[in-house]
């Protein structure tokens, strides 16, 4: 097949052409006089050339991951070795050039980044964006840090967000029961369960879209402040808190290892400690309904499980599959 340069060919198609054949080797005497009287007819030549040249080189290195990306057919990839001049001389220079255009704007979109604390830890991260996002343990999120929003999706746990103020582009948390939505402020958001999305603001204002189908949605959305709590019901529906500051402490309390049990009962504290260390943990409706109070260790399970028959007349069994089942004292 004659791959020679045509007369009437656009310059940049045959300054890729002569690109691709002088990456294929060396040329002949004849190919070298007309390359030569190429340059010559225009000074632009040079420097087309020497463009369509890198050009080349970057093939060379972007093809798998054009392949990978879906931009070139996998059954097109030369395999290791293997020169690529004819498969560029076939595709063209300008094709190749949209080709590696494709591929940085395929690398320039952002790709969600996966973050995670394993149970019995919690973990700090700093965005690219500058938020910070504290993870209660056992907990893992997605973020897309896009050109025009920041999303992050957390399907199960709990985390705190200190978030950089970027009024052009929306910081939304997304979860089973709906989406937080703020531009830079600091709150936590818990949901251990699809119905459950509770919302606590240390600062600033966020926006709260209770409810995964688009019916709910579409109802509004509560604004909180400082201090403001929204907590789902069993029944589907949400309560407003309005903390002191001395509340809001103990809500936020996870933040230092701890849990405040004031207010809670016995099977909300268990499912904190449940989901902390990644253990199966029941309780008999009778102890599920007790208030333990005080305040604990997350970290430390043995140690609130020891205190229960001083504090709530409850004891805990080690089941032997790892679970842990605490009834009244008395109850089977």
């Amino acid at each position: 097949m004659n791959h020679q340069p045509k007369p009437g060919i656009a310059d940049e198609e045959q300054a890729s052409l002569w690109a691709a054949r002088l990456d294929g080797g060396a040329l002949s005497p004849a190919d070298r006089a007309e390359l030569d009287a190429w340059l010559a007819a225009d000074s632009g030549h040079a420097a087309l050339l020497a463009r369509y040249t890198d050009l080349s080189a970057e093939l060379d290195l972007a093809v798998p991951e054009l392949a990978a990306v879906g931009l070139l057919p996998r059954a097109t990839a030369p395999g290791h070795g293997t020169t690529w001049a004819p498969w560029k001389l076939a595709l063209g220079g300008l094709a190749a050039a949209v080709l590696v255009a494709g591929l940085w704007i395929a690398r320039s979109v952002p790709r969600p980044e996966a973050i995670s604390a394993p149970a019995g830890e919690r973990r700090t991260f700093t965005l690219a964006d500058g938020s910070r996002v504290e993870l209660n343990a056992n907990t893992s999120v997605l973020v897309e840090n896009g050109r025009g929003e920041r999303r992050v999706r957390l399907a199960n746990g709990e985390a705190f967000f200190e978030v950089s103020k970027d009024k052009t582009r929306p910081f939304i948390v997304e979860t089973p029961a709906g989406s937080v939505r703020v531009t830079g402020t600091k709150f936590s958001v818990l949901t251990e369960s699809p119905s459950q999305l509770d919302v606590t603001v240390l600062e600033g204002s966020v926006q709260v879209r209770h409810g995964a189908d688009a019916a709910t949605q579409a109802a509004g959305f509560v604004k909180l402040s400082h201090g403001d709590q929204l907590v789902t019901e069993a029944d589907g529906g949400i309560r407003l808190n309005a903390l002191s500051d001395d509340d809001l402490e103990d809500a936020l309390a996870w933040r230092q290892g701890q849990i405040v049990c004031n207010g809670l009962t016995l099977s909300t504290v268990l499912a904190r400690f449940a989901h902390y260390h990644g253990k199966v943990i029941t309780a008999t409706p009778g102890a599920a309904a007790l208030h333990p109070g005080s305040r604990y260790n997350l970290e430390n399970l043995e140690a609130f499980l020891a205190d229960l028959p001083r504090g709530v007349k409850a004891h805990a069994t080690h089941e032997p599959d790892g679970s842990i089942r605490v009834s009244l004292l008395g109850e089977p």
